[in-house]
């Protein structure tokens, strides 16, 4: 068993916090990246352009670190890149059905002490953990 390391987790969970209360200060918008992402596929003129930007931004961040530091991105699941591409696509289309993501409402919408966000967040943890009960037992 690895020793829980504490120290980078929170660096990660407050660069986060300090990149959606930039976004909102500057920008006026939460960083709902499934409401940003839906928006750059369907919206039109300015709207389009900052989704853009904002979503490629997140994918040379990701291409960058990968080149810096490629053991982050060992594939340990052992599942397919289309497996892992098909369960990215539903988890999309399930943020969409349930009007948010864990950023737009886990982390900016419960920052802003939304009720709306803090039972959406509620759901997502619950049901998680509901699934990952009901599949573990086939993965062992």
């Amino acid at each position: 068993v690895e020793e829980f390391e504490f120290a980078m987790p929170l660096l990660g969970g407050v660069l986060i916090g300090i990149a959606s209360a930039i976004m909102l200060l500057f920008n006026g918008r939460i960083a709902g990246i499934s409401g940003i992402f839906s928006g750059m596929l369907f919206k039109q003129g300015t709207e389009r352009k900052w989704r853009t930007a904002f979503v490629i931004g997140l994918i040379v961040g990701g291409v960058g670190l990968k080149y810096l530091n490629p053991e982050f991105f060992t594939n340990t699941s052992g599942r397919s890149l289309l497996v892992l591409v098909l369960a990215g696509l539903f988890v999309g289309i399930g943020t969409q059905i349930g009007r948010g993501c864990t950023s737009g409402h886990g982390v900016c919408g419960i920052g802003r002490l939304s009720m709306r966000s803090l039972v959406a967040t509620f759901v997502f943890v619950f049901a998680g953990m509901v699934l990952v009960a009901i599949v573990q037992p086939f993965y062992q």
